[in-house]
C-alpha cells in the first residue's frame, strides 16, 4: 500500500514536472543563470589578461571570504531542507530551514563588510589597481544578487507562517505545485549562488598561488 502510495506521488510530481517544464518562471531562471554565468566568466578572463598584461601583484583573499564559504554552503543546506521538508508536509521543518537560511544568508552580507574593511585596513582599495578593481566589482555583483533573492526568500517565510495555523491551510499550501514550482527556483537559484562564490574563491586563491 505504502509503495503504491509513493509511486503515486512520484509520478504526480514527474506529471508536475512536465506540465512546468516550459513554464514562464524556468525559462527565466535559466537565462537568468546562464546570463550570470556568462558575466562572471567575462570578469573572470579579463582579471586574468589584465594581471597577465599589466604583471600586476596578487591579491590575498582575507580569511574571512574563506569563512563566508562555509556560512554560505550552510544556507544552501538548509534550502534543500526546506525543500525535502516542503515535499514531506513537515511545517515545523520547512519553517525553520527558511527561518536559518534568512540568517545565514544575512550572515554571509554581513561579513561580506568585514571583507572588504579587512582589504581596505590593508590598502588595497577598488582604485589601488586593476586586479583589486575586479576583485571588489565581482564580489560586489555576487553580494548584490545575494541580496537580490532574499527578498523572495523572506516571503515564503513570512507565508509560511502566515498561510499554515491550521490543518486545512497547511494542506492547501502543501498541495500548490505553483508553490513548488518557485520553491525548487529559488533552491536552484540558492545553489548557483553558492557554486558561483566557490568557483570565485577558488579563482582568486589560485591567482593568488601564481606569481
Amino acid at each position: 500500500m505504502e509503495d503504491n502510495h509513493a509511486h503515486s506521488n512520484q509520478e504526480v510530481r514527474q506529471s508536475e514536472y512536465q506540465q512546468f517544464a516550459f513554464h514562464p518562471h524556468n525559462i527565466l531562471m535559466v537565462l537568468v543563470i546562464a546570463g550570470l554565468s556568462a558575466i562572471f566568466a567575462s570578469l573572470s578572463a579579463a582579471f586574468v589578461y589584465t594581471r597577465v598584461q599589466s604583471n600586476l601583484p596578487p591579491i590575498r583573499l582575507p580569511n574571512i571570504f574563506l569563512f563566508n564559504t562555509l556560512i554560505l554552503l550552510a544556507g544552501s543546506a538548509m534550502m534543500m531542507q526546506a525543500k525535502k521538508a516542503y515535499l514531506t508536509d513537515n511545517t515545523t521543518h520547512y519553517q525553520r530551514a527558511l527561518l536559518f537560511t534568512v540568517v545565514l544568508s544575512l550572515i554571509f552580507l554581513s561579513l561580506q563588510w568585514v571583507g572588504w574593511r579587512t582589504l581596505l585596513e590593508q590598502q588595497i582599495t577598488i582604485n589601488s589597481d586593476n586586479s583589486a578593481s575586479y576583485l571588489y566589482i565581482i564580489s560586489i555583483l555576487h553580494f548584490l544578487h545575494v541580496i537580490g533573492g532574499l527578498p523572495f526568500l523572506i516571503v515564503f517565510l513570512y507565508n509560511s507562517y502566515r498561510f499554515m495555523k491550521e490543518p486545512v491551510s497547511v494542506l492547501v499550501y502543501f498541495s500548490d505545485p505553483e508553490k513548488r514550482l518557485r520553491l525548487r527556483l529559488l533552491t536552484l537559484y540558492w545553489h548557483f549562488l553558492d557554486l558561483l562564490w566557490v568557483y570565485l574563491v577558488l579563482f582568486f586563491f589560485i591567482n593568488y598561488l601564481i606569481r
